[in-house]
């Protein structure tokens, strides 16, 4: 039957070969989108498996730029059981690189607080120093930095060397290369500093990453935290990033006033103020995520973008299998004699269903081997030239759930014709031939 079924195929070349490549376009087409999702699932599972701690940031706040909490909570953090250490971080996103502009991919300035920062047991910065030095207590107040690697080898920048970020110029004493497109993306100095050179509020942080001395159980310390800090208000938390000198935060500050224009600016709540208990929406002032939050977050994301990644592929996909339905009409019509005389010779009509069902599912296999083949090569060239911007990644699961799909969409254009050619008679087959 295999080889029966090649040679009829065979034996019209060009019509199965545009069947085939329609069939492998749309299979490489459905490895490389759906490669995204697995690469976004690949990269987040890479990043937070370095980073076994808690993040304090901003109810509400996607990221933790986005987020700005008073300076003043490190304390009452610390003084919580269950935490080892507090450290509070500044993040700001870098616009001008060596007199350049950074859009894409974006790049941030994080400050981080030294001296804490040092306690902590795990450092996903600090254990991924790749030449120099991490920083110290001598880099407090100081303009010393230390690079990713990527935006290092970007900038042709090496320990030793001077780099302008936003018009400071600063000074590179280490390099790390932590191998997540998501972690190295940020230029790290003492928090004093960032919070100098882009004129970032004092009094307030963007977040807070804390490292746990496993007394208490993660999700109860998670749950005790968003429970202490519940019912404060919000409206103090301003920095930069929403001050009156960015449109864009004057924008975002507008609308702010315009949803919650009972909130009180400047000052805490009292016990008694029902509208601060109102803009907390009985959540709490802040979010505690864990990396399985971030994960799955994330999850939500790549569930959506999975849908319209499906929505795309099932157009392709439909236009290649009505040109195997096509293929297989015709080549069915061409071959009735061939039918009939087989048919008078003791062929079953199930045998002929099988035989053109074959034919077609021999479509699929090869373009989907193909296909696989092909959306596996590009998925890898992507990331060779964009490292920084584009991480696909099609597993195994994914290629062989292609191939084993293109087969079936190859059967499924194949039954049709097949039932088609299965209803003649020998004679009548014979006859119309």
């Amino acid at each position: 039957m295999f080889a029966f079924a090649l040679s009829n195929l065979a034996s019209r070349k060009l019509r199965s070969s545009l069947s085939t490549l329609g069939l492998t376009v749309a299979i490489a087409g459905m490895v490389g989108l759906f490669s995204i999702a697995e690469g976004i699932d690949q990269a987040v599972n890479q990043a937070f498996q370095q980073i076994p701690g808690l993040l304090v940031q901003q109810r509400g706040a996607p990221v933790p730029i986005f987020s700005t909490l008073p300076a003043s909570w490190e304390e009452e953090l610390e003084a919580h059981p269950g935490l080892r250490v507090v450290n509070p971080e500044v993040l700001s996103r870098i616009n001008l690189l060596e007199g350049e502009s950074v859009i894409s991919p974006p790049r941030f300035l994080l400050g981080l607080e030294i001296s804490s920062r040092l306690q902590l047991n795990r450092d996903v910065y600090r254990e991924n120093i790749v030449a120099g030095r991490f920083l110290e207590m001598q880099d407090q107040g100081t303009l010393n930095c230390i690079l990713s690697q990527a935006i290092a080898e970007e900038q042709e920048k090496g320990v030793g060397d001077d780099i302008n970020i936003g018009g400071v110029d600063c000074h590179v004493v280490g390099i790390y290369h932590s191998g997540s497109m998501m972690i190295d993306v940020s230029i790290l100095m003492d928090i004093e500093s960032v919070r100098r050179t882009t004129r970032f509020d004092e009094n307030t942080v963007s977040c807070y990453y804390m490292e746990i001395d496993d007394t208490v159980p993660k999700a109860q310390l998670k749950a005790e935290l968003e429970e202490q800090f519940s019912g404060r208000s919000d409206a103090i938390w301003r920095s930069q990033s929403t001050s009156g000198e960015n449109p864009l935060g004057a924008l975002i500050r507008s609308f702010d006033k315009q949803l919650r224009p009972n909130a009180t600016e400047g000052k805490e709540p009292t016990e008694g103020d029902s509208s601060a208990k109102q803009t907390s929406g009985g959540k709490g002032a802040i979010e505690v995520r864990t990396a399985e939050d971030w994960a799955e977050r994330f999850d939500e994301f790549t569930e959506d973008l999975n849908l319209f990644l499906t929505v795309m592929t099932t157009i392709g996909v439909v236009i290649a299998v009505l040109s195997i339905v096509n293929t297989m009409l015709m080549s069915v019509t061409e071959r009735t004699i061939d039918f009939g005389i087989l048919r008078a010779n003791g062929w079953r009509a199930r045998d002929i269903v099988s035989l053109v069902t074959f034919e077609s599912a021999l479509i699929g296999l090869i373009g989907g081997i193909l296909g696989a083949f092909f959306g596996w090569v590009a998925t890898h060239v992507i990331n060779w030239n964009w490292p920084d911007r584009m991480q696909l990644f099609a597993s195994p699961q994914l290629l062989v759930f292609a191939i084993l799909f293109s087969i079936g969409m190859g059967i499924l254009g194949g039954v049709y014709p097949a039932f088609l050619a299965a209803r003649l008679s020998p004679m009548e087959a014979i006859r119309r031939g």
